[in-house]
């Protein structure tokens, strides 16, 4: 079919650090099975899909093992392919139409800027039943977001680091994503870090999840008293997420792109 298809490490400015994402470009569209094929062959977090609507773009997300209804790194890497392959001019902004409405990006300099829906949060009154034996840490907050996964705050950013959960026991607590966060070092720079473990979702570690921050935004701008965050996700590939939260239903996630492979399916 000649299709094409790039490989982008997104929130990031240098290559085999951040977060790798496969983007489609389609000339018409295809089947789920299909396209699910495609993502477990690329076997990256996520594959996005492309197909023109309008003046924007049709965008669906695929892991190994199922499609997902928001994903914010293979976004940014969508929005760096249509800019960087002529595509999309880019003093123009980019829309996609998707399973959790429409997105937009848009160039800043040398950074893209994603507006999300904000993913809020509601403390649960108990640590569910396993997680602590699952991440091997002591949990100081637990919060579960309106998607169903869990937010979980540890001591320290060294907590974070350090975290080697067991893919296995989450699931066997009926825990399919969480995201574990703590405040940053106040000399390392950033305001938060975080690492998030998706077994549910086919992904033991992603590297960096832009959509994890859509939830990370209202929880710390709460307890830092700051709409403007620097996020780091601690992961050994490891990225850097501005993040902008005025308290309303939208956050700005920002990051960096950049191409590594070009290709064509044959198939």
């Amino acid at each position: 079919m000649g299709q094409s298809v790039i490989q982008v490490d997104a929130f990031t400015d240098t290559p085999f650090q951040g977060n790798p994402a496969a983007v489609c470009i389609l000339s018409a569209p295809q089947d789920d099975q299909w396209m699910q094929g495609i993502a477990k062959e690329m076997n990256l977090s996520e594959t996005a899909f492309l197909i023109p609507k309008g003046t924007g773009f049709h965008l669906r997300w695929f892991t190994p093992t199922m499609e997902v209804p928001l994903c914010g790194h293979a976004t940014l890497a969508s929005a760096h392919v249509l800019w960087s392959e002529g595509y999309l001019d880019p003093s123009l902004s980019a829309e996609f139409y998707t399973q959790s409405g429409t997105l937009t990006a848009r160039k800043l300099d040398n950074w893209i800027e994603l507006n999300f829906p904000a993913n809020p949060l509601k403390p649960l009154i108990r640590i569910p039943a396993g997680l602590e034996d699952a991440l091997g840490a002591a949990v100081h907050t637990v919060m579960k977001n309106t998607s169903g996964g869990y937010l979980v705050e540890v001591a320290s950013e060294a907590a974070v680091r350090q975290l080697h959960p067991s893919a296995s026991h989450l699931l066997q607590a009926s825990i399919s994503d969480v995201i574990v966060t703590s405040q940053a070092d106040p000399d390392s720079g950033f305001d938060i870090v975080s690492r998030y473990f998706a077994p549910g979702l086919g992904i033991d570690e992603d590297p960096v999840t832009g959509s994890a921050h859509c939830c990370l935004a209202p929880y710390w701008r709460d307890r830092l008293q700051k709409d403007t965050l620097l996020a780091y996700q601690a992961s050994a590939r490891g990225g850097i997420v501005k993040v902008h939260y005025d308290g309303s239903d939208r956050v700005q996630l920002l990051g960096q792109a950049v191409t590594v492979l070009r290709g064509e399916w044959s198939i």
